[in-house]
């Protein structure tokens, strides 16, 4: 089986299943549009093939769409534009960035330190980045307000080297790189985290596939916020640096039907297409560049690749015959790698030499300089041809497809070896191979020192290359990244906004989901901030009753409502538009959860705040983009995630997976995100009062938290907002909410969001039938309680001396007697976290195991969640103490009949939100 029969896959194939009748008269076509290449170009080429199919078309002609392209720059010589730099400085202190870089990892491997890092990846980015560097990448301080970079993670060494020339960043601070504690103050981590570097970093990309969704819908949101008329984003720019393997990741082309779609020409990706994963090739048997380039093509994006240096030019011109691109086009990528980690002699033989054409092609070069041909990657030109192609291209997103050597100039030992991702140290004969490679001035006596403590190299400030690399980033706006990491001042809602929260349904029934869409509603009205609340809807707004804000809030659509709604003559219709305020994300919580990201980062990418409202069936959040949270998280983003349908029984319809009775377990290991679970709307009122004045008010603490609140499409009536309520206990995790007016043996019943109604119904049983004087507990935050708890056992531990700090609900349940039952729509895990902080005797009821499809109540009897079984729990409990008579708990069992499903009668029917 021949190379072209395993690639057709990934090959143009135009003409495979056509026989060539007159191959004379197709010469003669071929050599005409040669002649016309030759003669004016090959921009008047491509119109004119453009034409011809545009004219094929209206024949009825079938022409096939071209997914791929030869394995060839796209971009011709002839169209290449004058490099505006000095690239002969530009190279100099690129060979220092590099070095500084690699000596970072290697100075890292100290017996007593070894923390590892990666050697590789920067070495084969280098020039990607320092075209950008040097020409592009703008900061903060543009006229235009400056671009967003997604850097790749692994490759921070080299952004920490350009910092160290820069006098960003000290010599001491390049050797705290991976030791954020043990140096803390001169630290750096490992990859790009802004959360343990804010003055730095601005997007966390390490998580790999996450950086691609992210930046598409940074993109999205920088023509949002400009269709939307808050702020000019038209001269930003969006860069995202990303690996050929890590395009293997869904997330990574998941959404690249939506850049196509909004038109995103502010987004360009840059793959660095080394051929390699982490263990081994990308594609050995195939061709990752091919693949991409037909994907992101057949998803509507600008492809341009990168594959050749400019040593390869005039072969490409010399090859008459097509016999060099026609080897280029059927090479495995496997073999590429291996013909990098080999010599000149091996790629002249085992490449060149497959024909006598191509063999003839090199016969008056030498084996170092065909081994000196560099891929497209390393190309200062080619590289700047194709990033100014890109900036420039209108109406599409562009791909930058760069063909790199992993370990590129490190020695032999790392270029283009599987383990080479892997390889955090180098021998002292590679230390001076690329010492040698880079014309770095330093000494074989400095290095032979200490071999895991090489010398950094800095020209100093008087030199050329100090005084340029500064003059370029002045020029675009200063330096990249960079955080600001301040605290924008905003208007925030007056009361008058919470007071439909406040004021309860009196008769009328409303879920939890609704109270808060009409919350919203109201801060939308705010004068001076409504502007900045963004709700994020997946494919659901109905569901969650948020159909309300169609008409005029409307769902951001860039192209605008260019069809006839079929819902156009309701009141509730279907409404897009240009300066929509709804984000509408479709059936895709990963990308709900990116564009919440892009608007909650608001404050720091464009210094204007925004709050997104990200609201979702609540087992979508955690339990399906819990990783994206986390990098919301380190991104320091800020906002309401709100779990609409919460709850293991409320959702009675859907079934096993939609029954969501984890996920503020899931949430309550993201230190970033704070979990509430009301009860009532004035509970929400209060809530999200606090939140957006922790998140964006003046006051002295961690601003950049995320409010995860959870809410259940079950009507109820909401109570006014009881007078002289505690909202220090509302705030912080517990409040009292009635206490039990009748006399008898204590018990104290803890309840969250959804089961609040169950509790207060087992207190009222619990006084009529069995004499029990029960108070009720409305616990907001079963997850700040636990947190509260945990922090005053470490501030003991680490301060044993000071007097011992109450836990919180300690604190609150002071002179609560008798023993807890500890009730949610949840799993018992959520109850049991405060457990040690209670001194009373503690009980907890919950949904534990798998969810169904059933009735409210029949579920709910069946967990043993419901008032019924608060109540046989509750008397156990007594009758262990001897406050009730022992048989009570057998008698209320029997009363009830607690194992009859059927005869539970805690929860109503219907109601979706």
């Amino acid at each position: 089986m021949g190379p072209s029969e395993t690639n057709d896959h990934v090959l143009s194939a135009l003409t495979n299943s056509f026989t060539d009748i007159d191959p004379e008269e197709t010469n003669e076509w071929i050599e005409s549009f040669d002649d016309l290449v030759e003669a004016h170009g090959t921009e008047r080429a491509q119109f004119i093939v453009r034409s011809l199919m545009q004219r094929a078309g209206q024949k009825s002609i079938t022409v096939p769409m071209v997914t791929t392209t030869d394995y060839v720059n796209t971009i011709p010589v002839d169209q290449e534009p004058e490099y505006p730099g000095d690239e002969q400085i530009e190279r100099r202190y690129r060979a220092m960035l590099r070095w500084n870089a690699a000596m970072m990892v290697q100075r890292a491997q100290k017996a007593t330190i070894g923390v590892g890092g990666h050697i590789s990846s920067y070495a084969g980015v280098a020039t990607l980045y320092e075209v950008g560097f040097n020409h592009f990448f703008r900061g903060r301080n543009h006229p235009g307000g400056g671009d967003q970079i997604f850097f790749q993670g692994h490759s921070s060494p080299g952004n920490y080297a350009r910092a160290f020339l820069e006098g960003r960043i000290t010599e001491e601070q390049l050797d705290g790189f991976r030791q954020e504690k043990t140096k803390q103050g001169t630290h750096l981590p490992s990859y790009p985290h802004p959360r343990n570097l804010p003055d730095f970093w601005q997007f966390p990309t390490v998580s790999m596939g996450l950086g691609p969704l992210n930046a598409i819908h940074q993109a999205q949101f920088n023509k949002y916020l400009h269709n939307r008329g808050i702020k000019d984003t038209s001269d930003q720019h969006v860069w995202a640096f990303l690996g050929d393997g890590e395009m293997d990741e869904p997330e990574s082309r998941g959404a690249l039907q939506l850049a196509a779609n909004d038109k995103l020409d502010n987004l360009t990706f840059v793959v660095n297409c080394n051929l390699q994963r982490l263990d081994g090739p990308v594609r050995g048997n195939g061709k990752i560049v091919q693949e991409l380039e037909a994907f992101f093509r057949g998803a509507g994006w600008n492809v341009i690749k990168v594959l050749w240096g400019r040593e390869w030019d005039s072969l490409l011109e010399k090859d008459k015959s097509g016999e060099l691109v026609r080897i280029m086009n059927e090479t495995r990528d496997g073999d590429y790698q291996t013909y990098k980690a080999e010599s000149g002699g091996f790629i002249r033989e085992h490449f060149f030499g497959q024909t006598p054409e191509t063999k003839e092609l090199v016969a008056d070069m030498t084996d170092d300089e065909i081994w000196a041909m560099k891929r497209g990657a390393h190309d200062y030109h080619k590289v700047y041809s194709a990033f100014k192609a890109a900036v420039e291209h209108k109406g599409q997103p562009t791909v930058v497809l760069a063909q790199s050597v992993k370990g590129y100039g490190l020695g032999a030992s790392f270029e283009a070896r599987n383990a080479t991702h892997q390889m955090k140290k180098l021998s002292m004969e590679d230390l001076k191979q690329f010492r040698d490679h880079l014309r770095i001035p330093i000494s074989d006596e400095e290095l032979e020192k200490d071999l895991y403590n090489p010398p950094y190299y800095h020209p100093g400030k008087d030199s050329e290359e100090y005084k340029y690399l500064m003059a370029r980033r002045e020029e675009l706006g200063g330096f990249v990244p960079s955080r600001k990491n301040v605290q924008p001042k905003i208007t925030l809602p007056s009361d008058k906004a919470y007071k439909g929260a406040f004021k309860g349904t009196g008769k009328q029934m409303a879920a939890t989901t609704m109270t808060f869409v009409r919350l919203l509603k109201d801060l939308m009205r705010e004068k001076d901030f409504g502007h900045r609340i963004v709700p994020i809807i997946p494919d659901e707004a109905r569901t969650f009753g948020m159909d309300s804000y169609f008409p005029t809030a409307k769902i951001y659509n860039p192209n605008g409502q260019n069809y006839l709604a079929v819902d156009r003559e309701l009141m509730l219709a279907y409404k897009e538009s240009p300066e929509g305020k709804i984000i509408h994300v479709g059936i895709n919580e990963a990308g709900g959860t990116s564009a919440f990201t892009a608007v909650g980062t608001s404050y720091d990418t464009h210094g204007e705040p925004m709050i997104p409202v990200y609201i979702f069936y609540s087992m979508f959040g955690f339990q399906r983009t819990g990783d994206s949270f986390w990098a919301a998280a380190d991104q320091l983003t800020r906002g309401f995630i709100m779990g609409a349908t919460a709850g293991r029984t409320t959702l009675t319809g859907e079934g096993l997976q939609h029954a969501d009775g984890h996920s503020p377990i899931l949430a309550g290991t993201n230190p970033a995100v704070i979990h509430y679970d009301p009860a009532y709307g004035y509970e929400i009122g209060h809530i999200v009062k606090r939140g957006i004045e922790h998140m964006y008010g003046d006051k002295d603490e961690d601003h950049n938290v995320m409010y995860y609140i959870t809410v259940y499409n079950e009507p109820i009536q909401h109570p006014a907002e009881p007078e002289n309520l505690d909202i220090d206990g509302l705030l912080g995790g517990i409040y009292r909410l009635h206490e039990a007016k009748n006399d008898g043996p204590r018990a104290q019943l803890l309840a969250s969001g959804v089961a609040v109604p169950w509790a207060e119904k087992a207190q009222q049983i619990l006084a009529e039938d069995w004499g029990v004087s029960a108070d009720v507990w409305s616990v907001t935050s079963w997850t700040n309680l636990r947190r509260d708890g945990l922090a005053t056992e470490r501030e003991l531990l680490t301060n044993p001396s000071a007097t011992p700090r109450t836990p919180f609900v300690a604190q609150q349940l002071e002179g609560a007697t008798g023993p807890i039952v500890a009730v949610s729509d949840y799993q018992t895990d959520l109850m049991d976290g405060i457990r040690q902080f209670v001194p009373n005797e503690f009980a907890t009821l919950g949904a534990d195991g798998f969810g169904f499809s059933d009735t409210r109540a029949g579920a709910r009897r069946f967990f043993k969640i419901d008032a019924e079984s608060i109540v046989v729990r509750t008397l156990q409990m007594l009758a262990k103490r001897g406050e009730v008579p022992a048989d009570a708990p057998a008698k209320a069992f029997e009363k009830y009949d607690l194992n009859n499903i059927n005869a539970g009668t805690s929860g109503t029917a219907g109601g979706d939100a």
